[in-house]
């Protein structure tokens, strides 16, 4: 166990034979995964991006004209809301794990009137790095909630590679339309998916009109790779959507994030708890959501 007089401290780094993953206090935030050689395999926050893995809580995508309407009130509520930005407690850290958590306060009150606990474990498992995601309802009413993991990987995740020599292929087919944004947010119609069968061929272009947002894949797990290299495959438990998403014009990065939620519809300016695709999480109940970057 490590010791508590240290809990202070910025960031922490997990390690096993296999594979090293350091998370931030600032966010929670995934800022470094290494496999057992030493490759960086997360992006480093570059100029492009200037993040690597953030956590998107209470929304995922941007409501409309960035505000949240709740009880005759409007909040303030930027894009994937607010958790990314603010620094989370450690509850534990030990060699292979570590949990942190976030609860609800006066600064995120102005933005987001509800009571919650959110709560992120890292734990190694030989070569796959689990990431659990529990909101806890602690307030005197129902929690409207969104939850989103963003991590970025370097894409081409080998020197050398073009990243057209990548593809992602899911564990099954994926024939539905998918859902696409304009201003930040979901455009009405869904459009024909670019993935053919259970494959999607990678290029810069695909994100010319942003994400790809996969409305309730059939697939629980995708797999990122090139012919020869490291390769990552993303595993999720309890998130109902997938968004695929990388900067254009030749930001090297790809994310693969699993969701629970999405921006709002372009014609959506309701109430926040009659928003698309909300969790709603009764008074005193929690919701643990899960995903898995395994390295190969």
């Amino acid at each position: 166990m490590i010791d508590t007089w240290n809990m202070t401290q910025d960031s922490f780094t997990l390690r096993n034979d296999k594979m090293s993953a350091t998370v931030a206090a600032n966010g929670a935030e995934l800022c470094s995964l290494k496999n057992a050689g030493g490759i960086e395999l997360l992006w480093q926050a570059g100029p492009e991006w200037p993040r690597h893995a953030p956590l998107l809580f209470p929304i995922v995508g941007r409501l409309k004209n960035d505000q949240l309407r709740h009880g005759g009130k409007i909040y303030p509520m930027t894009q994937h809301g607010f958790a990314r930005d603010q620094r989370f407690d450690w509850l534990q850290r030990e060699p292979a794990s570590c949990k942190l958590h976030l609860a609800d306060n006066a600064a995120t009150r102005a933005r987001y009137p509800f009571g919650f606990l959110l709560s992120v474990a890292y734990t190694l498992d030989r070569a796959d790095l689990e990431v659990a995601l529990e909101i806890s309802n602690t307030g005197d009413a129902m929690l409207p909630a969104s939850i989103g993991a963003h991590p970025a990987f370097n894409w081409p995740l080998l020197a050398g590679l073009a990243k057209e020599d990548y593809a992602l292929v899911f564990s099954g087919d994926e024939p539905m339309p998918v859902r696409r944004l304009k201003d930040g947010l979901l455009r009405a119609a869904p459009e024909p998916t670019p993935v053919r069968g259970n494959t999607l061929a990678l290029s810069e272009r695909l994100f010319d009109d942003d994400a790809i947002i996969l409305d309730r894949p059939a697939s629980h797990s995708v797999r990122f790779a090139a012919g020869r290299g490291p390769s990552i495959e993303v595993l999720w438990e309890g998130f109902r959507e997938l968004g695929i998403w990388s900067k254009p014009k030749g930001a090297p990065f790809l994310c693969i994030e699993p969701w629970h939620g999405f921006a709002s519809p372009s014609d959506f300016d309701g109430e926040f708890a009659d928003k698309p695709g909300l969790m709603h999480i009764a008074q005193g109940e929690s919701r643990t959501l899960r995903y898995r970057v395994r390295i190969g």
